[in-house]
């Protein structure tokens, strides 16, 4: 029988004991169930793999693929041996996922063999000085492990005695996303993806069998914290499928009566445009929630018109990701915030030199709590920069961190505690001495029935010094001055965009989030 101290991070031997029967993970693509006792079964095969090839005490274990039943398998695995979880993106060039393996430097790379060509690639450009991982293929019969990764598990799967860890101990490996630069991997310990779970279970109010189909890639954090971990800490259902496609997400709610469901805006967008959402069955919804960006009113109102409580949350890799929740009965005139902080989370907005501001002023949004990560793995300064944050009314003491992270996202609070995020520090502009934040004014222009998709960003103007400029994807029929006529009554003249351009697409990063960086980059000229 192990001690207490080895059972750190053995999410599943824990959560078996306790519901073993309980269904836990499906795999919509095969149409395969595993109940919470499969689950550690196949987790103590698999950690006996980690550990023959060396994946123990803050060792690393890198995988590149789409969401298999076998990522599980690996984090659960990863919990009993010490070993640390690092997921890549799929979608990454083979440089990209060189950059992040050098950076990782995994014992074992697993890898879908779909993606076996980008990585034999990427470990081509590591440095001939470095060690070179072993990699092994995750063989499939189609869309089926067959057998899971080629055969290398041990059939031994009775109880795997845990390593004695510490909650303070790396658990996970996420890379942040970015367009320019290596991401960085942020450094997620044992005790901050158990607050993480906390923090969701208490404040969104979850329960012992809801179930959710998982939208997101499991390289992401909401791949992972957003609900699947929350979920498996209280002993709910995932179901997850190779590739997002907004009709068989309305199947997967009816199908396995789905009681909660977390997606980016376009995601929820996209669920609502399909030719089945007008009959979709959607009782068993008991709220979803929209992160990664503003959802869009008109998305809000169409789920709301269909029953389902759909509010907005917030999150980062770095702190994380749920940090806030809407009380019960909440006023649907709050609907552009995100709430009011979870059960033990902090939160501050602060001006450019640290002191709080006072409600309804918009400043940077800091936050704090045992839920946030350790820091970048092997980045020491961009850690202090993010990590080390100090409200001037609250100093350190001795030079100990208060604790504080810097999210670099603008936001404010109302009188009633409620938050509001106004965007990246980044991406806000001055025009003409006035401050301009780019999600206020597309959700005024995302109203135009012309407009599907908008992002705003600034360009250089003689007169103002800078000046919004509207890249839309839509009915190119629309004219800038008809886009500032149906602003008039709805925006200041000052925030209005002077410049219009059309896309086929917004160019997006990670799971169908607006790439910023990427538009700024083809659009941020006046004559771009």
């Amino acid at each position: 029988m192990s001690e207490a101290g080895d059972w750190v991070g053995d999410w599943s031997a824990r959560r078996a004991a306790l519901s073993p029967d309980a269904p836990a993970l499906t795999d919509a693509t095969t149409g395969e169930t595993w109940t919470y006792a499969d689950l550690d079964a196949r987790a103590n095969r698999t950690a006996r793999l980690l550990a023959d090839r060396g994946v123990a005490d803050g060792e690393r274990v890198a995988v590149v693929s789409r969401n298999r039943p076998a990522l599980v398998d690996l984090v659960f695995a990863c919990g009993k041996t010490g070993g640390v979880f690092a997921p890549l993106s799929h979608r990454l060039a083979p440089p990209e996922l060189a950059a992040l393996l050098g950076t990782v430097d995994p014992e074992l790379v697993v890898v879908e063999e779909r993606f076996e060509g980008d990585v034999a690639d990427a470990l081509g450009d590591v440095e001939d000085g470095d060690d070179r991982p072993e990699v092994l293929a995750l063989a499939t019969d189609g869309d089926h492990d067959a057998p899971a990764f080629g055969g290398a598990v041990p059939a031994d799967d009775s109880p795997y005695r845990s390593r004695d860890r510490s909650p303070d101990d790396p658990f996970m490996f996420l890379h942040t996303g970015g367009s320019t630069g290596t991401p960085k991997e942020t450094v997620l310990t044992h005790g901050s993806v158990v607050w993480n779970a906390t923090n969701t279970v208490t404040a969104w109010g979850l329960r012992p069998g809801d179930a959710t189909p998982m939208v997101f890639p499991m390289f992401h954090t909401g791949g992972w914290n957003v609900l699947t971990m929350p979920l498996f800490h209280v002993g709910g259902h995932v179901v997850i499928a190779r590739d997002f496609d907004p009709g068989e997400v309305l199947s997967l709610v009816e199908a396995h009566d789905a009681s909660v469901l977390v997606a980016v805006p376009a995601v929820l967008r996209m669920v609502t445009e399909h030719d089945d959402w007008p009959d979709a069955d959607l009782s068993s919804l008991r709220f979803a929630k929209s992160g990664g960006g503003p959802c869009r009113r008109a998305v809000m109102e169409a789920w709301w018109d269909r029953g389902v409580d759909l509010s907005q949350g917030y999150g980062l890799t770095e702190c994380g990701p749920n940090n806030f929740a809407m009380p019960d009965d909440w006023p649907r005139e709050k609907a552009d915030s995100v709430g009011v902080p979870a059960m033990h989370v902090d939160a501050r907005v602060v001006a450019e030199d640290g002191t709080p501001v006072e409600d309804g002023e918009v400043g940077e949004l800091l936050l704090r709590g045992p839920h946030a990560a350790a820091g970048y793995w092997r980045a020491p300064e961009e850690t202090a920069e993010t990590f080390d944050a100090a409200p001037v009314d609250d100093p350190t003491a001795d030079g100990v961190s208060a604790g504080w992270v810097s999210t670099g996202d603008l936001a404010r609070r109302d009188a009633d505690g409620y938050y509001y995020v106004e965007g990246r520090k980044k991406n806000m502009f001055v025009s003409g001495g006035e401050n301009v934040y780019p999600p206020e004014v597309e959700d005024a222009v995302a109203d135009h029935p012309k407009v599907e998709e908008v992002v705003v960003v600034g360009v250089p103007d003689d007169t103002w010094g800078t000046v919004g400029k509207a890249v839309v994807q839509g009915d190119e029929s629309l004219t800038l001055a008809a886009l500032e006529a149906f602003l008039d009554d709805r925006l200041a003249g000052f925030k209005h965009p002077r410049h219009l351009a059309f896309v086929d697409e917004l160019p997006t990063s990670g799971p169908s989030k607006i790439d910023r960086d990427a538009v700024r980059e083809a659009f941020g000229a006046e004559d771009a």
